[in-house]
């Protein structure tokens, strides 16, 4: 039984990593944010820029990756994600997730220009105590509509 609520709690809180770094950007909180990170992670949004040309480097680093998409996005870019469909794979302190995240951008300004993506996710994970963080995250994109300005700007 104990095995059982152990799995079922890193499960919990392997999704809960996502959910802060989706409602993380939502909301603009840098704090809830970055708590989904460790401080060497890693972010390839390459593979699902590369659909409609984008050309965004690999993101190094918590910081580096709050900033930049945080700063990116205030007060112009307002976005909700909503993540489903997550799978995971524990290997003690290790884990490995898929998810499918669906991601919509509207400019603040002009909500009538917006993306609206799916994207499936490959998240590396490690524990940090009783809470799960992202070490390396990979996100390909299935499909997607709307005007890719509403992302990555003129």
């Amino acid at each position: 039984m104990d095995i059982t609520i152990n799995e079922l709690r890193d499960r919990l809180e392997i999704a809960d990593a996502l959910y802060r770094f989706g409602l993380g950007q939502d909301t603009q909180d840098p704090d809830l944010f970055a708590s989904a990170w460790t401080e060497d992670a890693e972010l390839d949004f390459r593979p699902a820029a590369a659909k409609w040309g984008g050309t965004p480097p690999v993101m190094v680093g918590r910081d580096t990756i709050v900033t930049t998409i945080l700063t990116g996005f205030a007060g112009r870019v307002d976005t909700t994600h909503q993540v489903t469909n997550v799978r995971t794979e524990v290997d003690g302190d290790t884990a490995h997730a898929t998810a499918l995240v669906e991601a919509q951008h509207l400019l603040t300004a002009d909500h009538g220009t917006h993306a609206l993506l799916k994207n499936p996710y490959t998240v590396e994970l490690v524990r940090d105590g009783s809470r799960w963080l992202i070490r390396r995250m990979r996100i390909e994109n299935t499909w997607f509509t709307g005007d890719p300005v509403a992302i990555f700007g003129g």
